[in-house]
Protein backbone atom coordinates (compact mmCIF):
# COMPACT_ATOMS: atom_id res chain seq x y z
CA UNK A 1 0.00 0.00 0.00
CA UNK A 2 2.77 2.60 0.89
CA UNK A 3 4.31 1.75 -2.89
CA UNK A 4 1.44 2.73 -4.49
CA UNK A 5 0.99 5.79 -2.46
CA UNK A 6 4.14 7.09 -3.75
CA UNK A 7 3.33 6.17 -7.01
CA UNK A 8 0.12 8.47 -7.09
CA UNK A 9 2.13 11.03 -5.31
CA UNK A 10 4.58 11.10 -8.16
CA UNK A 11 1.50 10.70 -11.04
CA UNK A 12 0.03 14.28 -9.87
CA UNK A 13 3.31 16.07 -8.70
CA UNK A 14 4.61 15.07 -12.89
CA UNK A 15 0.90 16.18 -13.47
CA UNK A 16 1.06 19.88 -11.92
CA UNK A 17 4.60 19.93 -13.32
CA UNK A 18 3.32 19.26 -17.28
CA UNK A 19 0.51 21.08 -16.58
CA UNK A 20 2.68 24.13 -15.40
CA UNK A 21 5.15 24.45 -18.48
CA UNK A 22 2.17 24.21 -20.95
CA UNK A 23 0.69 27.97 -19.45
CA UNK A 24 4.29 29.02 -19.41
CA UNK A 25 4.94 28.12 -23.19
CA UNK A 26 1.23 29.32 -24.34
CA UNK A 27 2.48 32.35 -22.63
CA UNK A 28 5.39 32.97 -24.21
CA UNK A 29 3.17 32.67 -27.66
CA UNK A 30 1.10 35.45 -26.54
CA UNK A 31 3.46 37.58 -26.28
CA UNK A 32 5.07 36.92 -29.80
CA UNK A 33 2.27 37.81 -31.49
CA UNK A 34 1.73 41.27 -29.69
CA UNK A 35 4.49 43.32 -29.63
CA UNK A 36 5.24 46.26 -27.13
CA UNK A 37 5.56 49.85 -27.72
CA UNK A 38 9.23 49.03 -27.58
CA UNK A 39 8.86 47.25 -30.74
CA UNK A 40 7.17 50.14 -32.29
CA UNK A 41 9.63 52.51 -31.73
CA UNK A 42 12.32 50.03 -33.70
CA UNK A 43 9.80 50.03 -36.70
CA UNK A 44 9.35 53.62 -37.07
CA UNK A 45 13.08 54.07 -36.46
CA UNK A 46 13.70 51.88 -39.62
CA UNK A 47 11.14 53.70 -41.85
CA UNK A 48 12.79 57.14 -40.99
CA UNK A 49 16.49 56.58 -40.11
CA UNK A 50 17.42 60.39 -39.87
CA UNK A 51 14.72 60.59 -36.54
CA UNK A 52 15.52 64.06 -35.76
CA UNK A 53 12.03 64.52 -38.60
CA UNK A 54 10.06 62.62 -36.13
CA UNK A 55 10.65 65.76 -33.11
CA UNK A 56 7.85 67.73 -35.59
CA UNK A 57 5.15 65.46 -35.97
CA UNK A 58 2.43 66.01 -33.18
CA UNK A 59 -0.19 62.97 -33.29
CA UNK A 60 -3.61 63.76 -33.97
CA UNK A 61 -5.19 63.07 -30.25
CA UNK A 62 -8.87 63.57 -31.68
CA UNK A 63 -8.71 60.09 -33.26
CA UNK A 64 -6.09 58.17 -32.54
CA UNK A 65 -4.36 58.15 -36.36
CA UNK A 66 -1.64 58.29 -38.05
CA UNK A 67 0.20 61.71 -36.82
CA UNK A 68 0.25 64.05 -39.55
CA UNK A 69 3.44 64.09 -41.89
CA UNK A 70 3.83 60.62 -40.69
CA UNK A 71 5.52 58.91 -44.20
CA UNK A 72 2.75 56.04 -44.03
CA UNK A 73 -0.21 58.57 -44.92
CA UNK A 74 1.47 59.93 -48.00
CA UNK A 75 1.95 63.48 -46.57
CA UNK A 76 4.21 66.34 -47.50
CA UNK A 77 6.11 67.69 -44.40
CA UNK A 78 8.60 69.96 -46.62
CA UNK A 79 6.91 73.18 -44.74
CA UNK A 80 8.56 71.79 -41.57
CA UNK A 81 11.85 70.62 -42.78
CA UNK A 82 12.52 73.71 -45.38
CA UNK A 83 15.29 74.76 -46.02
CA UNK A 84 15.81 78.43 -47.43
CA UNK A 85 18.26 79.49 -49.73
CA UNK A 86 19.81 82.18 -50.80
CA UNK A 87 18.43 84.27 -54.48
CA UNK A 88 20.24 86.98 -55.54
CA UNK A 89 18.50 89.34 -57.17
CA UNK A 90 19.56 93.04 -59.26
CA UNK A 91 17.32 96.39 -59.89
CA UNK A 92 18.09 99.21 -61.81
CA UNK A 93 17.83 102.89 -60.40
CA UNK A 94 15.09 104.27 -61.56
CA UNK A 95 11.26 102.96 -62.20
CA UNK A 96 11.96 99.59 -62.75
CA UNK A 97 13.37 98.76 -58.97
CA UNK A 98 10.93 100.96 -57.22
CA UNK A 99 7.98 98.02 -56.68
CA UNK A 100 11.00 95.82 -54.85
CA UNK A 101 11.87 97.87 -52.09
CA UNK A 102 9.18 96.87 -49.57
CA UNK A 103 11.12 92.95 -50.15
CA UNK A 104 14.53 94.58 -49.77
CA UNK A 105 13.16 96.13 -46.32
CA UNK A 106 11.18 92.51 -45.68
CA UNK A 107 14.71 90.57 -46.74
CA UNK A 108 16.63 92.84 -44.48
CA UNK A 109 14.66 92.07 -41.33
CA UNK A 110 14.49 87.93 -42.33
CA UNK A 111 10.44 88.03 -42.75
CA UNK A 112 11.39 86.93 -46.32
CA UNK A 113 10.67 83.26 -47.56
CA UNK A 114 14.16 83.06 -48.90
CA UNK A 115 17.61 85.26 -48.49
CA UNK A 116 17.58 87.56 -50.49
CA UNK A 117 20.82 89.78 -51.42
CA UNK A 118 19.69 92.78 -53.64
CA UNK A 119 21.82 94.83 -55.90
CA UNK A 120 21.29 98.12 -57.05
CA UNK A 121 22.79 99.00 -60.14
CA UNK A 122 23.11 102.68 -62.00
CA UNK A 123 24.01 100.73 -65.63
CA UNK A 124 22.27 97.82 -67.46
CA UNK A 125 25.29 96.78 -68.52
CA UNK A 126 26.28 96.18 -64.45
CA UNK A 127 22.97 93.81 -64.64
CA UNK A 128 23.35 91.82 -67.99
CA UNK A 129 26.98 91.07 -67.53
CA UNK A 130 25.83 89.18 -63.95
CA UNK A 131 23.45 87.74 -65.18
CA UNK A 132 24.95 85.98 -68.17
CA UNK A 133 27.69 84.85 -65.70
CA UNK A 134 25.31 83.57 -63.30
CA UNK A 135 25.71 86.29 -60.19
CA UNK A 136 22.48 86.90 -60.93
CA UNK A 137 19.38 85.09 -60.57
CA UNK A 138 16.45 87.57 -60.43
CA UNK A 139 16.59 91.19 -62.15
CA UNK A 140 14.49 94.00 -62.85
CA UNK A 141 15.62 95.34 -66.55
CA UNK A 142 14.05 97.10 -69.28
CA UNK A 143 11.67 95.31 -71.67
CA UNK A 144 13.98 95.10 -74.66
CA UNK A 145 17.02 94.49 -72.71
CA UNK A 146 15.33 90.95 -71.59
CA UNK A 147 14.70 90.20 -74.86
CA UNK A 148 18.18 91.02 -75.60
CA UNK A 149 19.49 88.65 -73.23
CA UNK A 150 17.49 85.88 -74.08
CA UNK A 151 18.75 85.75 -77.51
CA UNK A 152 22.35 86.61 -76.80
CA UNK A 153 22.28 83.69 -74.46
CA UNK A 154 20.24 81.32 -76.50
CA UNK A 155 17.30 81.03 -74.24
CA UNK A 156 18.92 81.46 -70.63
CA UNK A 157 17.13 84.30 -69.32
CA UNK A 158 12.88 83.77 -69.13
CA UNK A 159 10.60 86.70 -68.49
CA UNK A 160 8.62 85.95 -65.48
CA UNK A 161 6.70 89.17 -65.05
CA UNK A 162 6.06 92.75 -65.90
CA UNK A 163 6.98 95.44 -63.53
CA UNK A 164 6.48 98.83 -64.79
CA UNK A 165 4.47 99.87 -67.54
CA UNK A 166 4.71 103.61 -69.35
CA UNK A 167 6.73 106.21 -68.04
CA UNK A 168 6.96 108.48 -70.22
CA UNK A 169 5.49 112.06 -70.34
CA UNK A 170 4.91 114.71 -72.83
CA UNK A 171 6.10 117.78 -71.15
CA UNK A 172 5.41 121.68 -72.18
CA UNK A 173 6.27 125.33 -70.25
CA UNK A 174 2.58 126.52 -72.30
CA UNK A 175 -0.89 125.10 -72.94
CA UNK A 176 -0.72 124.47 -76.66
CA UNK A 177 -0.50 120.25 -76.11
CA UNK A 178 -3.47 118.75 -75.93
CA UNK A 179 -3.06 116.20 -78.06
CA UNK A 180 -0.67 114.00 -80.11
CA UNK A 181 -1.70 115.86 -83.78
CA UNK A 182 -0.75 119.39 -81.79
CA UNK A 183 2.59 118.21 -82.02
CA UNK A 184 2.34 118.36 -85.57
CA UNK A 185 5.18 121.43 -86.46
CA UNK A 186 6.61 121.37 -83.06
CA UNK A 187 10.16 120.76 -81.84
CA UNK A 188 10.44 118.06 -79.03
CA UNK A 189 13.74 117.33 -77.01
CA UNK A 190 14.18 114.20 -75.88
CA UNK A 191 16.64 111.57 -74.65
CA UNK A 192 16.99 107.91 -76.29
CA UNK A 193 18.47 108.13 -79.42
CA UNK A 194 18.51 104.93 -81.14
CA UNK A 195 16.87 102.82 -77.79
CA UNK A 196 13.62 102.60 -77.29
CA UNK A 197 12.27 106.12 -75.96
CA UNK A 198 12.98 106.96 -79.39
CA UNK A 199 11.70 104.01 -81.02
CA UNK A 200 8.43 104.39 -78.49
CA UNK A 201 8.00 107.97 -79.81
CA UNK A 202 8.03 107.70 -83.29
CA UNK A 203 5.65 104.60 -83.33
CA UNK A 204 3.46 107.20 -81.39
CA UNK A 205 3.81 109.83 -84.21
CA UNK A 206 3.00 107.21 -86.70
CA UNK A 207 -0.16 106.06 -85.42
CA UNK A 208 -1.66 109.72 -85.62
CA UNK A 209 -0.54 109.87 -89.13
CA UNK A 210 2.76 112.08 -88.07
CA UNK A 211 6.10 111.42 -89.99
CA UNK A 212 8.82 111.84 -87.06
CA UNK A 213 11.19 112.74 -90.20
CA UNK A 214 9.39 115.57 -92.02
CA UNK A 215 6.37 116.49 -89.79
CA UNK A 216 8.21 117.90 -86.68
CA UNK A 217 11.48 118.06 -85.09
CA UNK A 218 13.34 115.89 -82.50
CA UNK A 219 16.35 116.89 -80.95
CA UNK A 220 17.61 114.02 -79.03
CA UNK A 221 19.70 115.29 -75.71
CA UNK A 222 22.50 113.09 -74.25
CA UNK A 223 21.59 113.62 -70.27
CA UNK A 224 17.83 114.42 -68.71
CA UNK A 225 19.50 117.18 -67.11
CA UNK A 226 19.95 119.12 -70.52
CA UNK A 227 16.34 118.69 -71.48
CA UNK A 228 15.57 119.81 -68.24
CA UNK A 229 17.57 123.43 -69.21
CA UNK A 230 15.89 123.64 -72.35
CA UNK A 231 12.42 123.12 -70.62
CA UNK A 232 13.65 126.11 -68.16
CA UNK A 233 14.78 127.97 -70.71
CA UNK A 234 11.88 128.89 -73.17
CA UNK A 235 7.82 129.64 -72.76
CA UNK A 236 6.90 127.37 -75.35
CA UNK A 237 9.61 124.54 -75.23
CA UNK A 238 8.16 120.68 -75.45
CA UNK A 239 10.27 117.68 -74.50
CA UNK A 240 9.46 113.71 -73.54
CA UNK A 241 10.75 112.73 -70.53
CA UNK A 242 10.69 109.69 -68.34
CA UNK A 243 10.03 109.56 -64.41
CA UNK A 244 11.34 110.63 -62.37
CA UNK A 245 12.70 112.85 -64.47
CA UNK A 246 9.53 114.06 -64.89
CA UNK A 247 8.56 114.89 -61.49
CA UNK A 248 12.27 116.62 -60.73
CA UNK A 249 11.10 118.99 -63.93
CA UNK A 250 7.88 119.84 -62.28
CA UNK A 251 8.94 120.26 -58.83
CA UNK A 252 12.22 122.85 -60.24
CA UNK A 253 10.00 124.70 -63.02
CA UNK A 254 6.71 125.93 -62.35
CA UNK A 255 6.00 126.68 -66.05
CA UNK A 256 6.04 122.56 -66.77
CA UNK A 257 3.23 120.44 -67.05
CA UNK A 258 2.24 116.86 -67.94
CA UNK A 259 0.51 117.98 -71.50
CA UNK A 260 0.57 114.12 -72.52
CA UNK A 261 1.15 110.49 -70.89
CA UNK A 262 2.49 108.25 -73.59
CA UNK A 263 1.17 105.05 -72.37
CA UNK A 264 -2.49 106.37 -72.48
CA UNK A 265 -1.62 106.94 -75.80
CA UNK A 266 -0.31 103.82 -77.22
CA UNK A 267 -3.43 102.51 -75.41
CA UNK A 268 -5.84 103.87 -77.41
CA UNK A 269 -4.20 102.56 -80.38
CA UNK A 270 -3.55 99.15 -79.53
CA UNK A 271 -6.33 97.72 -77.87
CA UNK A 272 -5.35 98.67 -74.62
CA UNK A 273 -2.06 97.13 -74.83
CA UNK A 274 0.36 100.14 -73.48
CA UNK A 275 3.84 100.18 -73.17
CA UNK A 276 6.07 97.90 -71.29
CA UNK A 277 9.02 99.29 -69.64
CA UNK A 278 10.02 96.90 -67.13
CA UNK A 279 10.36 93.25 -66.78
CA UNK A 280 11.31 90.53 -64.41
CA UNK A 281 13.64 88.18 -65.40
CA UNK A 282 14.81 84.79 -64.30
CA UNK A 283 17.99 82.57 -65.11
CA UNK A 284 16.92 79.25 -66.88
CA UNK A 285 18.97 77.02 -64.87
CA UNK A 286 18.34 78.68 -61.78
CA UNK A 287 14.36 78.70 -62.40
CA UNK A 288 14.51 74.93 -63.19
CA UNK A 289 15.95 73.69 -60.04
CA UNK A 290 13.79 76.21 -57.57
CA UNK A 291 11.05 76.31 -59.58
CA UNK A 292 8.72 77.06 -56.00
CA UNK A 293 11.61 79.19 -54.59
CA UNK A 294 11.11 81.70 -57.51
CA UNK A 295 7.42 81.16 -57.19
CA UNK A 296 7.66 82.34 -53.34
CA UNK A 297 9.68 85.10 -54.48
CA UNK A 298 7.23 86.90 -57.49
CA UNK A 299 4.46 86.06 -54.55
CA UNK A 300 6.51 88.05 -52.63
CA UNK A 301 7.35 90.94 -54.75
CA UNK A 302 3.31 91.21 -55.87
CA UNK A 303 2.94 92.21 -52.59
CA UNK A 304 5.61 94.59 -52.59
CA UNK A 305 4.61 96.52 -55.65
CA UNK A 306 1.08 96.36 -53.44
CA UNK A 307 2.24 98.06 -50.80
CA UNK A 308 4.47 100.78 -52.80
CA UNK A 309 0.87 101.71 -54.66
CA UNK A 310 -0.82 101.67 -51.60
CA UNK A 311 1.75 103.47 -48.93
CA UNK A 312 3.17 105.74 -51.30
CA UNK A 313 4.77 107.84 -48.45
CA UNK A 314 6.28 105.04 -47.08
CA UNK A 315 7.46 103.88 -50.11
CA UNK A 316 9.02 106.88 -50.61
CA UNK A 317 11.29 106.74 -47.65
CA UNK A 318 12.36 103.37 -48.93
CA UNK A 319 13.23 104.15 -52.54
CA UNK A 320 15.64 106.59 -50.76
CA UNK A 321 16.95 104.00 -48.21
CA UNK A 322 17.74 101.67 -50.86
CA UNK A 323 19.79 104.43 -53.09
CA UNK A 324 17.41 104.17 -55.88
CA UNK A 325 16.18 107.88 -55.81
CA UNK A 326 15.59 110.84 -53.25
CA UNK A 327 12.54 110.45 -51.32
CA UNK A 328 11.01 113.38 -52.11
CA UNK A 329 11.20 112.82 -55.70
CA UNK A 330 9.50 109.49 -55.59
CA UNK A 331 6.74 110.51 -53.33
CA UNK A 332 6.00 112.36 -56.30
CA UNK A 333 6.51 110.11 -59.03
CA UNK A 334 5.49 106.62 -58.15
CA UNK A 335 1.95 107.59 -58.99
CA UNK A 336 3.07 107.85 -62.78
CA UNK A 337 5.13 105.16 -62.27
CA UNK A 338 2.90 102.39 -62.95
CA UNK A 339 4.55 99.86 -60.96
CA UNK A 340 2.80 96.53 -60.99
CA UNK A 341 3.32 92.81 -61.79
CA UNK A 342 1.47 91.01 -64.34
CA UNK A 343 2.05 87.54 -65.25
CA UNK A 344 0.74 84.89 -67.26
CA UNK A 345 -0.64 84.73 -70.61
CA UNK A 346 -1.19 89.23 -70.01
CA UNK A 347 2.05 89.21 -69.56
CA UNK A 348 2.35 87.89 -73.07
CA UNK A 349 0.08 89.22 -74.54
CA UNK A 350 1.52 92.86 -73.60
CA UNK A 351 5.07 91.63 -74.10
CA UNK A 352 4.81 90.58 -77.41
CA UNK A 353 2.86 93.63 -78.49
CA UNK A 354 5.71 95.95 -77.67
CA UNK A 355 8.28 93.92 -78.86
CA UNK A 356 6.83 93.49 -82.12
CA UNK A 357 6.92 97.23 -82.22
CA UNK A 358 10.54 97.36 -81.59
CA UNK A 359 11.05 95.04 -83.65
CA UNK A 360 9.29 96.60 -86.55
CA UNK A 361 11.51 99.57 -86.37
CA UNK A 362 14.88 98.10 -85.29
CA UNK A 363 15.34 94.00 -84.95
CA UNK A 364 18.44 94.46 -82.85
CA UNK A 365 16.37 96.40 -80.38
CA UNK A 366 15.22 93.22 -79.50
CA UNK A 367 18.43 91.02 -80.21
CA UNK A 368 17.64 90.42 -84.06
CA UNK A 369 14.37 88.27 -83.53
CA UNK A 370 11.19 87.83 -81.60
CA UNK A 371 11.98 85.62 -78.63
CA UNK A 372 10.35 82.19 -79.19
CA UNK A 373 7.76 80.36 -76.86
CA UNK A 374 10.24 79.58 -73.92
CA UNK A 375 11.06 83.13 -73.38
CA UNK A 376 7.97 83.48 -70.64
CA UNK A 377 7.59 81.67 -67.89
CA UNK A 378 3.88 81.22 -67.41
CA UNK A 379 2.60 79.19 -64.12
CA UNK A 380 -1.09 79.16 -64.76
Amino acid sequence: MKAKAVFIKNIVIMTLVLAIMAAFLTGCGKNDKSPGTDNVGIDNKADNPDGAKDSNVKPDDSNGSQPNGNRDDGENTEDETKERITINIAALKGPTGIGMVKLMEDAEAGLTANDYNFTVAGEADVISTGLIKGEFDIAAVPCNLASVLYNKTQGKIRLAGINTLGVLYILETGNAINTVEDLRGKTIYSTGLGTTPQYTLNYLLNLYGIDPEKDLTIEYKTESTEVAAMLENADDAVAMLPQPYVTTVLMNNEKARIALDIDKEWKAQNNGNGVVTGVVVVRSDFLNGNTKAVEEFLKEYEQSTEYVNSETDKAAELVEKFGLFKAAVAKKAIPYCNITLIRGSRMREMTEAYLEVLYGQNPNAVGGAMPADDFYYINE
